[in-house]
């Protein structure tokens, strides 16, 4: 099958298989993640185990001066035991938080940057075989300072750079950046700037946005605050 422009890459006949969930256990239920097993049938009437780990999701900015040299920072990353090359980034972990409101709170706390104009450049599922995190990268343009919190942990050890938008491209083919986000963010920025693709507007639809671990937080705290209120009732 090949697709055309205005194909849509999600469509297909509506007797398609469907996926069911046929029951879930959730095996761990921590700060920034929860591991669920879920059972989901399969096409021919089986059934099987598949995990998926939660996540907030997250935003990104590729942050680009009049120059158009992009704001990298050089950050630790404990999983990998590295300092990874990367975009400002940050949890959408405010409930009801706007994704854009969300970036631009990440640009001022990791670099003391604001911008003017801001658009989408790209969409990610980080690694949907076994995680539902979905990132999205906004373009931040017309940039000035702004005050910067003081760092904590490993933002504390974060270094701040200004890299040529070429270089950060080369830097992603050599292997310097590695992290998913960062290197897509750049490749979507140099597509843009070479005329090849257009961003979309900030607010643009996010139809694969994280949900379900923000859902069970919220779950989780309704449920402290109606426990707290049955231990204050008289009597108890």
């Amino acid at each position: 099958m090949t697709l055309g422009a205005h194909d849509d890459p999600t469509g297909g006949p509506a007797d398609r298989h469907r996926f069911d969930v046929l029951g879930s256990e959730t095996v761990y239920d921590g700060a920034i993640v929860a591991l669920r097993v879920d059972e989901v049938r399969m096409p021919g009437g089986a059934s099987a185990r598949r995990e998926v780990v939660e996540h907030f999701g997250a935003v990104v900015v590729a942050a680009v001066d009049e120059r158009d040299r992009l704001t990298m920072v050089r950050q630790y990353r404990h999983p990998l035991g590295q300092r990874l090359w990367e975009l400002p980034a940050g949890l959408l972990d405010i409930a009801g938080e706007d994704p854009v409101v969300a970036a631009r709170r990440e640009l001022a706390e990791e670099t003391g940057l604001a911008a003017v104009r801001w658009s989408a450049l790209v969409d990610l599922a980080a690694s949907p075989g076994f995680t539902d995190e979905v990132v999205r990268v906004f373009l931040a343009e017309g940039l000035s300072d702004v005050e910067r919190p003081e760092p904590e942990h490993e933002e504390a050890d974060l270094e701040i750079v200004q890299v040529e938008l070429d270089r950060a491209v080369q830097m992603v083919f050599d292997g310097e950046v590695v992290n998913a986000s960062a290197a897509a963010g750049i490749l979507a920025l140099a597509a843009v700037r070479a005329g090849r693709a257009r961003p979309r507007p900030a607010d643009a639809p996010w139809t694969f946005a994280s949900r379900a671990f923000a859902e069970r937080k919220v779950r989780a705290a309704g449920d402290g605050a109606e426990s707290e209120a049955e231990t204050a009732r008289p009597g108890r």
